[in-house]
């Protein structure tokens, strides 16, 4: 009697580790699955996305009505960039949400505090400086990569100012050992390299 009750209770192990691992080996397989469906997704996502570039003509906004009305950066406390390219001052911002162009202190496509390797010391002069139409070559490269990597950071952007938006924030190429930033000053950069490694003076 006690042979048949091992026997019985060996063998309900041994269907339960075969079960056991089935579950297993469905689970990794459909998460597998999941996780292909989900990078397709993201991959075809970004191809089908339109572009908008900004327009080659610095002057096109000439032709259009009074009733312009224009998307800024919004957080910048003293400087504020349109997505025509344009800097002011909080100040000089219209009530359609673009910069007043008539100021003197407005002015386009401003890389003042921008240094060679595309990283600015002010997040709306990035902006700005990145909304240049002869920025496009890199800003394509940009994006390509992003499609080769599937950042999802990059899906949801339709045109150049949103990709100039969202690549002149502060990332993780920005610091170093997760808690300095590689430049303190010029850390707001749209080009493919990261900030120059500054080296700290103590």
């Amino acid at each position: 009697m006690l042979r048949v009750r091992a026997f019985r209770r060996r063998w309900f192990l041994a269907v339960f580790a075969v079960c056991f691992m089935i579950y297993v080996l469905y689970n990794s397989l459909d998460k597998s699955h999941t996780e292909s469906a989900g990078i397709y997704e993201v991959q075809h996502t970004l191809l089908r996305q339109p572009f908008q570039w900004q327009p080659s003509n610095q002057d096109v906004d000439n032709n259009r009505t009074h009733s312009l009305r224009c998307r800024n950066s919004v957080q910048g406390r003293q400087y504020l960039v349109d997505e025509r390219g344009y800097i002011c001052e909080r100040e000089d911002l219209t009530t359609s949400g673009c910069c007043d162009r008539s100021t003197s202190r407005s002015t386009r496509y401003n890389c003042t505090s921008c240094k060679p390797n595309s990283c600015c010391i002010i997040y709306e002069h990035c902006v700005s400086c990145c909304l240049q139409p002869d920025k496009q070559p890199l800003l394509q490269r940009i994006l390509q990569q992003a499609r080769d990597s599937v950042d999802k950071l990059f899906v949801a952007v339709s045109d150049q100012f949103e990709l100039c938006l969202a690549k002149c924030r502060t990332s993780s190429k920005s610091v170093q050992h997760e808690n300095s930033y590689r430049d303190p000053r010029a850390k707001f950069c749209f080009g493919e390299d990261p900030p120059d490694l500054q080296m700290l003076v103590t």
